[in-house]
């Protein structure tokens, strides 16, 4: 398995971020993913910069290193000509390392615009439509479009990169792979789930098996107590599921809707302390589960040196081992 480094926009500012992308290439990390947010889950975490200006950031500090975005959703806060262009301009930038990670987001963010926020089905439909878009617009060429949620008056890339930009799509059950695996490039999930993957290659065309990034918290430190608390204090929102998760309007919410999930709650779920273990053993879960890609996240902003330490000298080599 490839193993990737989490640059997780809700736990650390935009200078760091940048440092933490050099230290992961240079740790030997094999890929990096950014999450796309506009708030961050709980007030705890603190942080929520732009990802796209970082990611033009990153390309430039990193040589090595694939990037992606966990996730981007194309539907309300930005339009997906604009997501198009992001892309296309990130994958320039990078050498043709980038791969648009796309998916249905969540309230959290994209309620800031003021639409509202629509239901499951409906989401799915604009990101299809986006997806459709994105695609036309990485052909090449004028594009224009008219569908039920977007309309697109004679766009065009100006500045295409010489490798066409993979996109993924974050799935979660079967609706949403029958509809994204014969039009995307990478599946996208944070569960390992067999099922997904059996499913999205029987339905991409052609039936070949494709990447399948997968993503897993992890709160590293040699003190386990510690680490155990701080994985309660700012990653007790994972355990309400994305079907949960996606609907809540603000840290707040999530604060609580998790007021009652427990230290052992999240000790049981999310491996803590200094040991490799038992992350290998939750890394061999994506593997079995036919997932090509793992991108850990190290909890906590101010514990990334520390981690990328430990992932250079322990870590990694174990997990290739």
């Amino acid at each position: 398995m490839r193993i990737g480094y989490t640059l997780m926009t809700e736990q650390a500012g935009p200078n760091d971020l940048v440092r933490f992308a050099a230290g992961a290439e240079r740790a030997g990390f094999d890929f990096e993913v950014m999450s796309d947010h506009y708030s961050p889950w709980l007030d705890e975490q603190g942080h929520a910069p732009y990802a796209w200006a970082v990611l033009g950031a990153v390309s430039q500090v990193t040589e090595r290193a694939e990037l992606m975005t966990y996730v981007t959703c194309p539907t309300m806060r930005y339009h997906p000509a604009v997501v198009a262009q992001k892309a296309a301009t990130v994958q320039a930038l990078s050498g043709g390392r980038f791969t648009l990670g796309l998916g249905a987001g969540e309230n959290l963010n994209e309620h800031v615009i003021g639409r509202g926020w629509p239901p499951a089905n409906v989401r799915h439909e604009m990101l299809a439509e986006a997806v459709d878009i994105i695609g036309s617009l990485f052909g090449g060429g004028y594009v224009d479009y008219e569908g039920k949620h977007f309309r697109v008056d004679s766009a065009k890339l100006w500045d295409l990169p010489e490798k066409r930009t993979p996109i993924g799509v974050a799935v979660s059950g079967s609706q949403s792979v029958r509809r994204f695996a014969p039009v995307a490039d990478v599946m996208i999930a944070v569960e390992p789930k067999v099922e997904l993957s059996q499913e999205w290659d029987a339905t991409k065309l052609g039936g070949a098996p494709s990447r399948k990034v997968g993503q897993l918290p992890v709160s590293w430190g040699t003190d386990r107590d510690a680490a155990v608390k701080r994985a309660h204090e700012q990653f007790r929102w994972f355990a309400g599921g994305w079907k949960v998760n996606a609907e809540l309007p603000g840290p707040a919410g999530f604060a609580g809707a998790t007021q009652f999930v427990r230290e052992d709650d999240v000790a049981g779920s999310i491996p803590c302390g200094p040991d490799v273990e038992p992350i290998a053993e939750a890394v061999q879960e994506f593997e079995k589960a036919g997932f090509t890609d793992v991108a850990l996240v190290q909890i906590g902003g101010d514990q990334q040196d520390g981690f990328l330490d430990f992932a250079e000298k322990e870590l990694l080599p174990a997990l290739r081992g």
